[in-house]
């Protein structure tokens, strides 16, 4: 336990619903068999896109619409105050960074699954200018980025080797601790280039109007991916589960996965009432929630789609840095199918 505590601090969220239901009698009688007691369901999510999706199923919880199960709901800041919570069994559901869910599978395969994408990439170039209109134009630019040793180096670089850019030779990446420090670079500088994610980079646009979007990293990751039979895709959250409470309560665990899908489809198709849901849940405020949540890229795939994309980002991740996925590329087990 010790070690896999120490692994989830390194690597740097949805819930399941048990319906209970009344049948009939096979034989003929009359008597109906009772629903089943609710399910006690610890959730969490954190702060940004991988919670935006949820926000629905915790008010319809809250306000007492959804009651089939026992529903409990946190959001946090860091993905450290998560995995010891799922690793100590305090958790059952979490929407956690899709890496993170492989190194939780690495380190007690028993333990966990993935059960379905939640948010797919949410990585964008932007500039306080208006010189790249492709990735070409960003040989040899200088780029401000956070995230060095993480998933957003990783995919940067996977995507500029794609395109035929080093990483080292070709561009300058000035890596920063903080999201902040690369705003206050683009601001500071004229036609200066930094990589951000949502909704950070809505953010920035309402602190500076001279900030423009220049290329979506998903469209570049997926464009990528023209030919090939089972094409991976830019992911940045994931939903997993104990597979203990998985294989106890398959109707619950699928029952959730409605609910969630509904979730993700009302937060897509009302913008103007899912941000107001989300500056209720102190995600972020309703105005930057609603000029970011068409740029998150909220999703939901489970099944063998799920699979084939994350096994392939997953891999990719792996060829740069096995550590970064807890080791191993994760078996077929690890991924939930219903």
């Amino acid at each position: 336990m010790k070690k896999l505590l120490s692994l989830f601090c390194v690597l740097t969220l949805c819930t399941a619903l048990f319906a209970g239901c009344a049948s009939s009698n096979q034989d003929g009688g009359s008597g109906d068999v009772p629903a089943a007691d609710p399910v006690n369901v610890r959730v969490a999510a954190l702060k940004g896109p991988t919670a935006m999706g949820m926000v629905q199923f915790m008010d319809q919880v809250d306000s007492g619409v959804l009651t089939d199960n026992n529903y409990t709901f946190s959001i946090a800041a860091a993905i450290d105050e998560v995995t010891p919570m799922l690793a100590k069994g305090e958790l059952d559901i979490a929407a956690i960074p899709a890496n993170v869910s492989s190194a939780l599978y690495n380190n007690n395969s028993a333990g966990f699954q993935v059960l379905a994408i939640n948010t797919l990439g949410v990585l964008y170039i932007v500039e306080s200018g208006n010189t790249v209109q492709s990735m070409e134009d960003l040989r040899g630019k200088t780029i401000y980025a956070s995230g060095k040793g993480a998933t957003p180096e990783y995919a940067l670089n996977y995507i500029l080797s794609a395109n035929g850019i080093d990483p080292t030779a070709d561009v300058t990446i000035e890596w920063k601790s903080e999201h902040a420090e690369c705003l206050s670079a683009l601001m500071a500088q004229e036609n200066a280039i930094a990589m951000l994610p949502q909704p950070f980079v809505t953010t920035a646009q309402t602190k500076s109007d001279q900030i423009r979007v220049a290329l979506d990293l998903t469209q570049a990751w997926d464009a990528l991916q023209e030919g090939n039979e089972t094409p991976s895709a830019l992911i940045t959250g994931v939903v997993v589960a104990r597979r203990e409470f998985v294989e106890q309560n398959p109707d619950a665990v699928s029952a959730f996965l409605d609910h969630y899908k509904t979730s993700v489809e009302y937060v897509n198709s009302n913008t103007d009432e899912a941000a107001q849901l989300v500056d209720q849940y102190e995600i972020v405020t309703a105005e930057v929630a609603e000029k970011a949540l068409p740029a998150c890229n909220i999703t939901f795939i489970e099944g063998k789609e799920m699979q084939e994309k994350l096994s392939g980002y997953l891999a990719v991740l792996f060829e740069q840095n096995p550590r970064s996925i807890g080791g191993a590329l994760p078996g077929d087990d690890f991924y939930f199918s219903r």
